[in-house]
């Protein structure tokens, strides 16, 4: 049942009356707020004149009452606080008190006059009235057209929003996620709830089917209603794309899946027919894209057409080939040579020409194979065969720099920058990510440049490969860099497995290990692994590397001992890497932060400055991780910093405690209601790993991590490693980790998209019309395959073909 909203209000329920005297604090993204009140009442034992309250509300202005309800609270640093739940505005209740608040300044436009008018007309309940029917406002004869509609907009932003809290609270929303909720629908919010719940899986980041599916419940939206059965379709279709990496599902899976969601949900039996009825209804609503036995989110199924059509493109240059003679190329690699002081192997050789030479390559290697190598050759013999300057130095402001380097993450285009002297960055700053709004560069606003290189390609996705690839100026070579045999991308696809295995780009792989002739038993080990292989010596100790023989219960323990030993001996936090790949547990990496914290940056003297956010202690000197996308503060997911202050919110005018971090320089303030954003570093999971190279990794693998343990998982981890590897754990563990092979093969289509467009077969472009009468066979299916079958007569561009992918992305 939902609560009655007089409970709401109900004077046994904690409340605090007062007029708003200042806003300490406000944040315009999501509403919190903390602000200064005068008590002029309240059910609670609190005798101040003066009372601080904090919650989820829009700026509220001077002199204006609110009714606040909520609970006091003891805040360690700022005493007494009164936390909102939800909140009222006081209307004055005289006409006087109403004409004063229409011909405020709120309300643009709308002098006394025309105030008393409104009141006069509609009366003392003239607000309730309009804010119920606004066509009230045309019998004001001072109110007419913009004027009405600006008026009527100002009334809702001020009343609506304490209207649509209320509500939301009674379905049992949260403060925090009802802002986001009423910032999406604003006025609308009740209404689309109550008529369609289920809406907010599909537009709320934070709130899944189950979620929604209590609230459909309450408005007795049950069993096979068509909401319902949508909202589980789209929900398990992006949430499993989204876990497993995949690009599409097979129907029957989608199929399956939806209806075992349904059903644990609550318990009714939903037939496949009624299923599969509204996944055809989805497609032809645009919302969803089948195509033969796969079911795609038309962003992902328009990332692979994009990414296969952009490489058509670029293929199609045939100026590269022949633009200088081989002697020409040999004589400038020879003097090149010459100048490094270095020897290019044969296929380094090869890898230099075929880039110089092609409009698209791709090169390939593990650890130690000459990657880096080529890469400085191929941006070195350019610069000398095309006359062109790689100091970016001499280049004239609107002239566009010939050279454009970047990789997934900071750290990756770090060293890119360091090992070529060029400038690099990641692929999102690159492309001008903004967020909500997109990129800056795309198809319209192409990037400038000659030459593109991407390093670390194995952790690109599909769509971030769709936007890189379509935001390419005309006439470019593009040369992708990476190690295939590294854990694949976090979102979903596999690009640059796909592209190698279509055979369509042209691509150099390194062999060869080089770095091992300097002794490297951790390149050996890698390339044993990703052979599936544990070496004979492997528990023997080496130069570079050691194993430490231990059980999961003493994980923590070795490794606080390994990280102080090599603290004494002179390595920072930034030097020491520790990689785990579970989260919990005693020898998970929240556990193992909490040690190493207190090993490289302890507090015993009590002179270093702490905040604390829920269980988690910051300090300063803390070596942290960014968790999420920052794109208006140049940082991003994986980048790690070091926290370089705490600002106490006595010391700063908004009164709220803060952190500033450094990201290579980059400085970001965080709020402490921010901080969920960041997490500590010394410890951190292997994926997050991707793109870095650390001098000293400590590696614990143990029978505990099963679950996580595959061979690309321990072969990225020990290839992090520049220096020193130390493994600890069970010897049993890593060898089972190394057999369990994640060649789990993805579900994308893009090779065979890939294989079949380029081959000029086209991508099933012209599609032939099925009579719609088929499509309404699946109420006489009897199995989910007869159900899958009927589904398949439906064509997947019915009525698409005006639509773009940017419809969907």
């Amino acid at each position: 049942m939902v609560q009655d909203s007089m409970d709401l209000f109900s004077e046994e329920k904690p409340f605090m009356k007062g007029r708003h005297l200042v806003t300490i604090f406000h944040n315009e993204q999501n509403m919190y707020s903390v602000v200064r009140i005068r008590v002029d009442e309240t059910n609670l034992s609190y005798e101040e004149k003066e009372a601080v309250v904090t919650g989820y509300f829009p700026r509220i202005h001077e002199d204006e009452t609110y009714t606040f309800y909520g609970n006091m609270k003891e805040h360690a640093r700022f005493g007494l606080q009164f936390h909102v739940e939800h909140f009222r505005k006081e209307m004055p209740q005289t006409k006087d008190g109403i004409v004063s608040y229409l011909s405020s300044d709120l309300f643009k436009g709308i002098g006394k006059k025309t105030a008393e008018s409104i009141v006069d007309t509609l009366g003392e309940n003239a607000i309730s009235r309009i804010l119920a029917q606004p066509s009230l406002l045309d019998s004001i004869p001072k109110l007419a057209g913009e004027k009405a509609k600006t008026f009527y907009d100002t009334l809702v932003e001020h009343q609506g929003l304490e209207q649509v809290m209320i509500a939301l609270n009674q379905y049992g929303f949260g403060p925090q996620l009802s802002m986001k909720i009423y910032q999406t629908y604003k006025q609308e919010t009740i209404s689309l709830l109550q008529k369609n719940p289920y809406q907010l899986v599909e537009d709320i980041e934070g709130i899944g089917f189950g979620r929604a599916d209590e609230l459909g419940s309450q408005l007795g939206l049950n069993g096979s209603h068509p909401d319902r059965i949508k909202a589980a379709c789209l929900y398990t279709l992006e949430s499993q794309c989204a876990q497993e990496g995949n690009v599409y599902l097979e129907a029957e899976q989608l199929l399956e899946s939806v209806k075992a969601l349904l059903e644990d949900n609550q318990g009714a039996e939903i037939a496949f027919a009624d299923i599969s009825a509204e996944v055809i209804k989805l497609e032809e609503e645009k919302k969803i894209i089948v195509e033969e036995r796969r079911v795609y989110t038309p962003s992902l199924y328009y990332s692979e057409r994009g990414i296969v059509k952009s490489i058509k493109k670029l293929l199609a240059q045939d100026e590269y080939e022949e633009q200088f003679p081989e002697s020409e190329f040999l004589l400038a690699l020879g003097e090149l040579e010459e100048r490094l002081g270095v020897e290019y192997a044969p296929a380094q050789q090869e890898a230099i020409q075929t880039a110089l030479q092609s409009p698209m390559m791709i090169l390939t290697g593990g650890p130690g194979t000459g990657k880096t190598t080529v890469i400085k050759g191929i941006v070195e013999l350019y610069s000398e065969l095309h006359g062109v300057s790689m100091d970016i130095g001499t280049y004239k402001a609107d002239e566009p720099f010939p050279f454009v380097l970047a990789a997934p993450t900071g750290r990756a285009a770090k060293r890119m920058a360091e090992s070529t002297g060029l400038p690099a960055v990641t692929i999102h700053r690159l492309l001008g990510w903004n967020g909500a709004d997109g990129f800056a560069h795309d198809e319209d606003n192409p990037l400038s440049g000659r030459i593109v290189i991407i390093d670390e390609m194995s952790m690109v996705d599909t769509w971030l490969a769709h936007q890189l690839l379509k935001a390419l100026p005309e006439h470019v070579q593009l040369i992708l860099v990476g190690d295939e045999d590294q854990l694949p991308s976090v979102g979903p696809g596999q690009v640059l497995k796909d592209l190698l295995a279509s055979g369509s780009v042209p691509m150099v792989g390194l062999e060869q290990i080089y770095r091992q002739a300097d002794g490297s038993s951790i390149i050996e080990l890698a390339h044993e692994i990703k052979r599936g292989q544990l070496p004979s010596d492997f528990s023997k100790q080496q130069t570079d590397r050691s194993f430490i023989r231990c059980g999961s219960g003493q994980i923590a323990q070795v490794v606080e001992k390994v990280v102080a030993n090599a603290k004494s001996k002179g390595f920072t936090a930034r030097d020491v890497q520790v990689l785990a790949p579970m989260y919990r547990g005693p020898a998970g990496i929240d556990n193992l932060n909490k040690i190493l914290q207190e090993v490289f940056n302890a507090n015993t003297d009590k002179k270093k400055r702490e905040l604390k956010f829920g269980d988690v202690v910051y300090r300063t000197g803390d070596k942290v991780l960014q968790l999420v996308n920052q794109p208006e503060s140049g940082v991003y997911n994986g980048d790690m910093g070091d926290i370089v202050s705490v600002l106490y919110a006595k010391e700063n005018t908004d009164n709220v405690d803060k952190l500033v971090l450094s990201f290579d320089g980059i400085e970001v303030v965080y709020a402490k209601q921010e901080l969920g954003q960041i997490t500590h570093a010394y410890c951190c999971s292997i994926h997050k790993s991707q793109g870095s190279e650390f001098p000293i990794v400590i590696l614990p693998v143990v029978k505990s991590y099963y679950r996580m343990l595959r061979r690309n998982l321990l072969y990225t981890a020990i290839t992090r490693s520049k220096n020193f590897l130390i493994l600890c754990g069970e010897e049993d563990a890593f060898r089972q980790g190394i057999e369990r092979n994640s060649e789990t093969n993805r579900k994308t289509t893009l090779q065979q998209k890939l294989s079949s467009y380029i081959a000029g077969n086209g991508m099933n472009e012209e599609r032939p019309v099925e009579d719609e009468g088929e499509t309404a066979q699946t109420t006489a299916a009897a199995t989910t395959e007869d159900y899958i079958e009927a589904l398949m007569k439906v064509d997947p561009m019915i009525g698409m073909d005006y639509v773009t992918p940017d419809d969907f992305i």
